[in-house]
């Protein structure tokens, strides 16, 4: 995939709102978008993850299996992220977001984002 065209990793209880804390996340809607003349956002697929923050612990053993499970998105959006989870992501390439509220608000804030950074780029 080129620049213009990414997957988005959603963390999301119910495929309408971003309101999963990535630690707690065990669901992940994976989005399509492709940038250009006109920007299309495509729902590709649900993925299931085992949650990292169980009873106040984390397991780094599940962040990291987790994050492979999303390997091939560009970016993470959730409500919220710790920032252990955060630099995991972000070292495997994949950009952290927090846009809490219906997804497709989040995304087109996140469009918005990466259309702002691409003007200094």
């Amino acid at each position: 995939m080129d620049n213009n065209k990414f997957f988005v990793a959603v963390a999301s209880s119910d495929g309408i709102v971003v309101n999963n804390h990535f630690g707690r996340a065990r669901n992940f809607y994976i989005y399509e978008i492709e940038i250009g003349n006109a920007t299309e956002i495509r729902l590709v697929e649900k993925r299931t993850v085992e949650p990292v923050c169980e009873g106040g612990n984390h397991d780094d053993e599940k962040l990291r299996k987790n994050l492979m499970k999303l390997a091939d998105c560009k970016y993470l959006v959730v409500s919220r992220i710790g920032d252990g989870a955060s630099f995991a992501a972000s070292s495997m390439g994949i950009t952290p977001m927090e846009l809490p509220g219906e997804i497709q608000v989040s995304l087109n804030q996140l469009i918005k984002y990466i259309q702002i950074q691409n003007l200094f780029s």
